[in-house]
């Protein structure tokens, strides 16, 4: 096995140690070389494949790990997946090539939840628009939404689900979740009353996103699913955008029986200007910056670190995937 002093590893995350310098400090002293990705976003395929050959260890993003770019890596041990979410990575295609695959379950759940509280404030009030007017001389009356009272409906109560519905307690909202295998335990210590999916549609009157990309969970928010939420309800996606069937989340605001959506994720990213969901005044849109905090951002690097120089170093990783 290669001293880990001779290893190459890649890292394509571009926050990676931006709030700590002490993440490249660390890698950098540890291994032979270390190659970062320039480009200022995910690599394609064709471009990750071009950088794959003689790398020991990947540090990886939201790159395309599909089996055409693993069928450049000649000497890869280890795809540590800087973030939650594996779907960008064909396991099939790592696995039939020996290479381990960890994440870092957790770490931007804080992060999501603070964005999810901050969309639902967006949703109930119309802090946006009024704050347009107030600066192009106007002085508009508005009218919003309390939280107070208010049914708030968790698809998925996992990681970022119990972080969101900790931060609600102080909202005074009733909270209810649906998952496929809810923490009971701390559903009850929390005050969430899990539901079936139909219950919380039907009650809820904001419905945030929090379920994992799945074949199973894709596009399961289709037009059954939208006719199924309260009339004037509102949706939060800050989980997957391929979790949504976009035409339909349309349909369903323009017929005003959705009464907004705030979206930090989309089926394609970005999105482009054309997607007509982005002209709709009802629509908060943000670019999945989710997990763009500080405090997410260096704990996700800690974790992919330690994670890739344990595989490196022939050690079990504490969050592996295969």
């Amino acid at each position: 096995m290669k001293a880990l002093a001779d290893c190459h590893v890649l890292v394509t995350p571009t926050s990676y140690g931006r709030h700590d310098e002490r993440l490249r400090v660390e890698l950098e002293s540890c291994v032979g070389r270390v190659t970062y990705n320039t480009t200022g976003k995910p690599l394609s395929s064709a471009q990750l494949a071009a950088l794959l050959p003689g790398v020991d260890g990947y540090i990886a993003g939201l790159d395309v790990i599909d089996a055409a770019a693993l069928a450049a890596a000649d000497s890869l041990r280890v795809i540590a997946r800087y973030g939650v979410g594996v779907d960008n990575v064909d396991l099939e295609a790592a696995a039939a090539r020996g290479i381990v695959v960890t994440n870092t379950p957790g770490a931007n759940a804080a992060s999501v939840a603070e964005l999810t509280v901050a969309f639902l404030l967006l949703l109930a009030r119309p802090v946006m628009p009024a704050a347009a007017a107030t600066r192009a001389g106007e002085w508009p009356r508005t009218s919003g939404l309390s939280l107070a009272g208010k049914t708030v409906g968790l698809v998925g109560l996992g990681a970022i689900g119990r972080e969101v519905a900790r931060r609600l307690a102080g909202f005074n909202c009733r909270v209810l979740s649906y998952d496929v295998a809810p923490d009971t335990a701390f559903a009850r210590e929390h005050g969430v009353t899990i539901v079936t999916l139909e219950q919380l549609l039907a009650q809820s009157d904001f419905v945030s996103l929090h379920a994992p990309l799945l074949p199973s969970t894709r596009n399961m928010v289709d037009a059954a699913f939208l006719a199924a939420m309260k009339p004037g309800a509102r949706l939060i996606n800050t989980a997957r955008g391929e979790l949504v069937d976009e035409a339909a989340l349309l349909d369903a605001l323009q017929s005003g029986h959705l009464a907004g959506a705030a979206l930090d994720a989309f089926a394609q990213e970005p999105p482009g200007g054309d997607n007509p969901l982005l002209a709709l005044p009802q629509v908060v849109a943000t670019p999945h910056m989710g997990a763009h905090t500080d405090g997410s951002t260096t704990t996700m690097g800690a974790l992919a670190l330690a994670d890739c120089l344990a595989v490196l170093e022939g050690r079990p990783p504490r969050y592996r995937v295969i």
